[in-house]
């Protein structure tokens, strides 16, 4: 349970125990990490850099920022890489998490902080029976406060740290989202142009049998085929750029873009899958050890024991308070006579004899078992997690590879062999266009293909990076209608 994610350095050094003096516990309890501190630790622990204070300059890789201010559009097109240092600059909700951990920052420094002393003067004026003006001043300090800081600073550093892994995950998931989100907006824009080409292939059908029929050389059944058949793909190409449509605004909610800023254009086309797929040989192993969330409970669970051993600690301490006190006339006629100061010193302290904190104690105690079951239970789901993207990443780029090496040169084989035909007057021109159509649908499901093997891709970097994510699920291809006319004559 003490494993640490490989990025990560050891946790930070334990607190100075119960027995340390005063001025030890002024030194461990008042420490507290910066902002600038969470923002290196998190970006050691989910490997991203991140913009100090959530914002950054270098969103853009060359050779200047293209969003050199928040929610500012991107000047090139966007590429995967950058869309994720767009999102990391101006993502709203990444910037709330970085932030969620200065609450656990100073709560840190809170719990740490020693008790302010009390201080009570009481004056008493010379009158009537009373030849002197009475002063007494006393200084009191709660010891048992100052005692018990150690325990409860130690257990706000664990809670400290927790955040501090919660917000690295964050990041990764984050880079998950928008990497899914780009990858879905540029294979909707590609299908789009496909689809586009498939209703040029049917707008050329139906002029073809329109012309046919006027010639007596087609039955009217093969004009209203095709007409159907153009009008089919007319209503999926619009439900292919509503989909982009859709994809890209996805994308600018994750960017945090709006307005003039969502101009932007996608760099090229999705890229084809690697010929060799490498992944690690021990998954499973090298995603617990980095596993974020499996860190965030390990804190969680320290921070739990922590707190139910300071209410042990405090239901078995008396309740001390240190004080001094000083007394000293002023005001009599000879001045020199007055007495001098008479210094004392005082102890105050309520026994545990009601009040053990045993409830509070038990209620934390009860919090570290539940959350040793749930360390335990993650335990099996990062494992699991492993194999099943795994299995994911391994069958999308199979398919990837077989619609590029097999199916799409095969359909472009079977479009050439009809040329020929139609060429040798063997075939009629429906015959052509739906192998042509045939074509544009592998050249559709392929792109798709792509789409689930780079998102397969980002979901398990992402969780090799320490945070385990929903892969998108495979959506089904568009398909152009197929509109076929019986074509047997009229060449």
């Amino acid at each position: 349970m003490r494993t640490e994610p490989r990025r990560s350095r050891a946790l930070a050094a334990r607190l100075t125990p119960l027995a340390a003096g005063l001025a030890l516990l002024s030194a461990a309890g008042c420490a507290a990490p910066s902002s600038t501190a969470d923002i290196a630790r998190i970006r050691d622990l989910s490997g991203v850099e991140l913009p100090t204070g959530a914002t950054s300059d270098a969103v853009d890789p060359e050779p200047a920022a293209d969003a050199r201010a928040l929610g500012q559009a991107p000047r090139r097109p966007l590429t995967a890489d950058a869309a994720v240092r767009l999102a990391l600059a101006n993502n709203r909700a990444l910037r709330a998490a970085l932030k969620e951990v200065g609450v656990a920052r100073g709560n840190l420094e809170q719990a740490g902080a020693l008790p302010n002393p009390e201080i009570e003067i009481e004056v008493t004026p010379r009158q009537e029976g009373l030849d002197h003006t009475r002063v007494e001043l006393a200084v009191e300090i709660d010891v048992t406060s100052a005692l018990l800081s150690p325990l409860r600073a130690r257990a706000a550093r664990s809670d400290h740290e927790a955040a501090r892994y919660r917000a690295a995950g964050a990041v990764v998931e984050l880079g998950y989202q928008v990497r899914a989100a780009f990858y879905a907006a540029q294979a909707a824009e590609q299908r789009l142009g496909i689809a586009n080409r498939a209703l040029d292939a049917f707008a050329a059908a139906r002029d073809a049998a329109r012309a046919l029929f006027a010639a007596g050389n087609v039955p009217e059944l093969d004009v209203a085929t095709q007409e159907a058949g153009y009008e089919e793909a007319r209503i999926t190409a619009a439900q292919l750029e509503l989909e982009l449509l859709t994809r890209r605004e996805r994308l600018h909610r994750l960017l945090g873009l709006s307005g003039a800023a969502t101009t932007w254009t996608i760099a090229g086309a999705i890229p084809g899958a690697p010929e060799a797929l490498a992944t690690p040989p021990r998954a499973e192993t090298q995603a617990l050890r980095a596993s974020l969330e499996l860190a965030e409970l390990r804190s969680r669970i320290e921070a739990a024991a922590g707190r139910a051993g300071a209410l042990r600690a405090e239901g078995w301490v008396p309740d001390m308070s240190l004080g001094v006190h000083g007394e000293r006339e002023f005001g009599a006629r000879d001045e020199a006579h007055d007495p001098p100061w008479v210094l004392g010193a005082g102890l105050r302290l309520s026994l545990p004899l009601l009040d053990r904190r045993s409830g509070a104690a038990a209620a934390q105690t009860a919090e570290f078992d539940s959350l040793l079951e749930r360390y335990h239970g993650r335990a099996v789901d990062v494992r699991s997690a492993a194999r099943e993207a795994r299995n994911r990443l391994m069958s999308a780029h199979a398919r990837a590879r077989h619609y590029e090496r097999v199916l799409l040169p095969a359909r472009r084989r079977v479009v050439e062999q009809t040329l020929l035909q139609y060429n040798a007057m063997q075939v009629g021109v429906f015959q052509l266009l739906s192998a042509r159509r045939a074509q544009l649908d592998a050249e559709l499901a392929a792109v798709e293909a792509l789409r689930e093997h780079w998102t397969a891709k980002a979901a398990f970097d992402a969780l090799l990076a320490g945070r385990r994510v929903e892969a998108a699920g495979a959506e089904a291809p568009a398909a152009m209608p197929g509109a076929t006319g019986s074509g047997e004559g009229g060449h």
